[in-house]
């Protein structure tokens, strides 16, 4: 048995893929193998592709690839080929290319690469049962790897439907990992496999390096969870170089880390943290996320957290990626949100605001009210959430748990005492309110501040956490502000 190592034709033409399945809804860990594999081709100035890998009927749908589309372009991950922008590979959705499938894979029958298989699916597993039992590995044993045409014409006389399987080379296969380094597989563990199903539909064992060959794919970054597909499809480009499918080299391989959620378990489409768009709907920035999302595996530096898209493709080098699990925390990508928020313009800040407010409120307001709350928001949402009494108008209500704390018998007397000092305030100014209040509250009746300004916080906006209370109450203006404290006395 020889074993066989595997070089890639490499040079200045980098081109990277992204291909995703259009099943649920998108989630981070499919943006970090995004974000990298595009980060690879802008830093060698290659060129990156999107397709799609929509074969799967029973589970794909176009909801989902309208969503795959709106992510990409939310995260500013822009592509030079592939689906809704074109290109000399077309079409980029395999379900429009089964026919190229069908002629690769007769093509690999004629040739002698793969041949069809009847086995049932209750002789395939008695005979691994059979194998398990005696130690011997329980992937596919070859049976039906040289039939005769009698032979197949007899079990399809029974009516038996035939699957296309690989016929895999008996020996090692080594290769370097982007990622891991050097990586072996023994031929024992790499048997025959379905390249087609019985009823004509070519796999992901297929579909996927024959796009990768007629799209010169040069180097591709994928999870972990499929690396030990990997001599399959090293086997396959070294039948697509004999049957002049491709330009007849290998690309290079990167796996990537997992992403570990809570109780170090793998991030699943179903964890609810794990729900790409769910951040947008929480007020991520997308140059926050893509940050945060960046670190699970890389790093630009080792004293560096905050960095922009554009710095990361200036430095990013796979092979710098950590092979080991990262574990993905919420309150970090909080934070490190918050940095890229307060990294905004003042105009841009507002910009990206609006979205999260009542549609048709004062856009001059909003720029008025929003020095107040960007240094104090990690998400969009929040700073909504903190502006929202601004724009209440008659729906205006106290939280009722803050009223509870704020508003009782003492807290009363506060907001009554405010009522009277604001009451024949001539100037309504932050600097004008602020020495009302102080005068009556702290000075007089020797509240501390946190005592004094909580109530009328609580009774003005509605809330204990809100901008700062002098300026919200210029803002708010005179009559809102004394008819809010007169409605909680």
């Amino acid at each position: 048995m020889t074993e066989t190592r595997w070089t890639t034709a490499t040079g200045s033409d980098v081109v990277a893929r992204f291909c995703p399945s259009p099943t649920g809804n998108p989630h981070v860990g499919m943006a970090r193998t995004a974000l990298f594999s595009w980060a690879f081709a802008r830093h060698h100035g290659g060129r990156f592709v999107f397709r799609i890998e929509d074969t799967d009927a029973s589970r794909d749908s176009q909801e989902s690839y309208d969503l795959l589309l709106d992510v990409m372009r939310w995260l500013g991950l822009d592509w030079d080929e592939g689906v809704e922008v074109g290109g000399p590979n077309g079409p980029y959705r395999q379900s429009q290319r089964m026919d190229v499938y069908a002629d690769v894979a007769q093509r690999l029958m004629d040739a002698g690469f793969a041949y069809k298989a009847y086995d049932t699916a209750e002789e395939l597993e008695e005979r691994r049962n059979a194998a398990r039992a005696a130690g011997r590995p329980s992937g596919y044993d070859g049976l039906h790897r040289d039939l005769t045409p009698e032979q197949q014409a007899a079990y399809e006389a029974e009516g038996r439907q035939a699957v296309i399987r690989f016929k895999m080379p008996e020996r090692d296969w080594t290769f370097d990992d982007l990622v891991r380094g050097e990586i072996t597989f023994g031929a024992e563990n790499v048997q025959d496999f379905v390249i087609v199903r019985a009823n004509g539909q070519p796999l992901y064992t297929l579909t996927n390096p024959v796009d990768d060959a007629l799209m010169g794919i040069t180097h591709v970054l994928r999870g972990e969870d499929i690396l030990s597909s990997t001599p399959r499809q090293m086997a396959l480009y070294e039948a697509f170089a004999e049957i002049g499918v491709g330009s007849g080299f290998t690309p290079r391989f990167g796996h990537l880390p997992y992403v570990m959620g809570s109780g170090n378990k793998k991030l699943s489409k179903r964890d609810p943290e794990s729900n790409l768009l769910g951040y947008r709907d929480q007020g991520f920035l997308p140059e926050g996320l893509l940050n945060y999302l960046a670190l699970l595996g890389w790093s630009i530096a080792e004293d560096r957290d905050i960095f922009s898209l554009e710095e990361m493709v200036a430095a990013f080098e796979v092979e710098r990626v950590n092979p080991n699990p990262a574990r993905f925390d919420l309150k970090k990508c909080e934070a490190i949100n918050g940095d890229h928020v307060r990294l905004l313009s003042p105009e841009e800040f507002v910009q990206r605001l609006l979205p999260y407010l009542p549609e048709g409120v004062d856009a001059e307001l909003v720029a008025q009210a929003a020095p107040l709350v960007q240094e104090r928001s990690n998400l969009l949402t929040e700073a909504a959430e903190m502006l929202a009494f601004l724009f209440a108008g008659a729906e205006f209500a106290v939280d009722p748990d803050d009223a509870a704390k704020q508003l009782n018998e003492d807290g009363l007397e506060v907001a009554k005492a405010a009522r009277e000092a604001l009451a024949g305030l001539g100037e309504w100014t932050t600097e004008s309110i602020e020495a009302a209040l102080r005068q009556a509250l702290v000075e007089e009746r020797g509240l501390k501040p946190r005592l004094a300004f909580g109530p009328v916080r609580v009774a003005v906006t509605g809330r204990r956490i809100s901008p700062p209370l002098f300026e919200s109450m210029e803002l708010l203006g005179r009559e809102a502000s004394l008819a809010r404290l007169d409605a909680v006395l």
